[in-house]
C-alpha cells in the first residue's frame, strides 16, 4: 500500500472541544503519523501521513471529529510522503 501525505483544515466548532486530543487517539489508533493544531481563524489544523488506506479514513473521522464538536467543512490536500514524523502530536 503506497504511503502518503495530507494537509487537512477543518472547520465549525472544532476549538473548546477536546478536538485535538480525540484526533491524536483517532491518529494512533489508525498508525497514522504527523500534527494537529488550532490556528488563529478558529480552525484546526492537521499534517496526516502514512498508508493511503489509514490517512484515508482518518480524514474521514475528521468530518465526525469529537463527540462535542460541530464540523461544518473538512478541505484536504494531497502531498507527497515525506516520512519524517515519528508519532502523532500537538503542535502549538
Amino acid at each position: 500500500m503506497p504511503k502518503v501525505r495530507a494537509h487537512v483544515l477543518i472547520s465549525g466548532r472544532v476549538q473548546g472541544v477536546m478536538f485535538r486530543a480525540y484526533t491524536i487517539e483517532a491518529a494512533y489508533e489508525r498508525g497514522v503519523r504527523g500534527w494537529v493544531r488550532n490556528t488563529r481563524d478558529r480552525r484546526v489544523e492537521a499534517v496526516l501521513e502514512g498508508e493511503r488506506r489509514d490517512v484515508e479514513n482518518m480524514i474521514r473521522w475528521c468530518h465526525r471529529g469529537s463527540p462535542f464538536s460541530e464540523v461544518t467543512a473538512v478541505d484536504a490536500e494531497w502531498l507527497d510522503y515525506t516520512g519524517e514524523f515519528s508519532d502523532f502530536g500537538v503542535r502549538y
